[in-house]
């Protein structure tokens, strides 16, 4: 909702400040300029990326305009830690937590934490992580560095969409430039044709719109989507984190509880429970258990 917001700012004070000019939407809307200049940045953005970014990038943006209902991310948040104590009340049992991680979709424990079900690279990260702390004995120090090397390669990963979006945005003025260019070429062809004046100068204003929508989108579309979505990225990144913090300290002997609480410190600010809403999440999950 926020970012639909910001966009209708935006839309309202550009093109409701050329309308309180005088001007009229016909004169903006050149479909063979915008053709020109979104085609490329489509193109380019096909040609420089490999398939699984372009399809990282679309989900992403996709998270930013499909928000969940208010409180969503607090879920999540509580949904996350629960699901992490359950696990870690099992302990190093090997034959306890294969019913878990083996087949986490089946696993009672999962079942009741479906936002986690729901987000493929949480679940595989605890899973893979639980999994290889149950088959052989490795130190908080060594798990930490495997972790740390994990999640260097998400992030890079994650990041790479973003990346590729602002490149394709800083090109945009570009692209426009390309468009006004064979704008004016057209307006120069119809001299020889003998346009008249007033021809001309409607042929090269229809050019000038190009190197506008360059500049438009480059700087009020792409660069603060590219903005939103490196936000999106680090929440999601900060979960991860929230995980490896989990795991590196009860791998160091601390009980679950205190655990929990070293992870929930790295969660994003808007959606960090304090500590006493995680004691009381605990003890309202283990009265339920009992």
């Amino acid at each position: 909702m926020q970012q639909l917001f910001g966009i209708f700012i935006v839309l309202g004070a550009v093109f409701g400040g050329f309308l309180i000019m005088g001007g009229t939407f016909s004169l903006i809307w050149q479909p063979v300029e915008l053709l020109i200049i979104v085609g490329a940045a489509l193109g380019s953005l096909v040609l420089g990326n490999p398939r699984h970014v372009l399809a990282e990038l679309v989900g992403q943006v996709r998270r930013v305009f499909v928000r969940s209902r208010p409180g969503a991310e607090n879920e999540m948040e509580r949904q996350l830690l629960l699901a992490m104590y359950e696990l870690l009340q099992l302990g190093r049992d090997l034959k306890a937590l294969d019913e878990h991680v083996e087949a986490p979709q089946q696993s009672p424990i999962f079942q009741r934490y479906p936002l986690v079900l729901e987000s493929p690279r949480v679940l595989a990260f605890i899973v893979d992580n639980f999994r290889m702390m149950a088959l052989g004995r490795i130190t908080a120090h060594e798990l930490e560095g495997v972790l740390e090397q994990e999640l260097e390669a998400i992030h890079r990963d994650l990041e790479q969409p973003s990346k590729s979006m602002r490149k394709i945005g800083d090109a945009m003025p570009g692209f426009g430039i390309v468009a006004a260019v064979l704008g004016v070429v057209m307006a120069m062809n119809i001299v020889a044709d003998g346009a008249t004046s007033g021809e001309i100068a409607a042929k090269v204003a229809a050019a000038m719109i190009g190197t506008f929508l360059g500049v438009f989108l480059c700087y009020g579309v792409l660069d603060p989507l590219s903005n939103v979505i490196s936000q999106v990225v680090k929440d999601e990144v900060a979960e991860l984190e929230c995980i490896k913090v989990v795991l590196v300290a009860y791998a160091a002997g601390k009980p679950p509880l205190l655990a929990l609480d070293a992870g929930r410190r790295l969660m994003p600010v808007n959606s960090k429970p304090s500590f006493v809403q995680l004691e009381g999440w605990i003890n309202r999950l283990d009265e339920g258990t009992a």
